[in-house]
């Protein structure tokens, strides 16, 4: 790792263009992008855990200098990601679900269509 980048001023940098609104209140949008933010973060620490368990049990101790180098094999790789995948999908539940009920609600764009065509 290397000490002479501004890690502090690279994570401030603000993104080339607009950024992208999803709710009316764009405070809403700040906190999400706080949220999903952390949720990254937490993704990372997950995964440098997951080194470290797999590291320690394989060797019993482990240095710093192992988990940099720590790479996961195939399998470890596939059940990290499927670890992710949950992960993200437990986070946005609620989305998922506000999602779900708004199918319910409104009919498919075929069915709108094709009502239009018949009026």
């Amino acid at each position: 790792m290397s000490d002479d980048l501004d890690w502090i001023g690279l994570a401030g940098k603000k993104a080339k263009g607009k950024r992208p609104a999803y709710f009316d209140d764009p405070a809403i949008d700040r906190l999400l992008s706080i949220v999903m933010a952390i949720a990254g973060e937490l993704s990372v620490t997950r995964e440098r855990l997951d080194s470290i368990e797999r590291l320690l049990d394989a060797n019993g101790v482990l240095s710093r200098a192992d988990i940099e180098a720590f790479r996961p094999d195939r399998d470890a790789g596939y059940e990290r990601g499927l670890a992710t995948r949950e992960y993200i999908a437990r986070i946005l539940r609620g989305v998922q679900q506000d999602m779900e009920a708004l199918a319910e609600i409104e009919p498919p764009m075929e069915e709108v269509a094709r009502q239009l065509e018949e009026s």
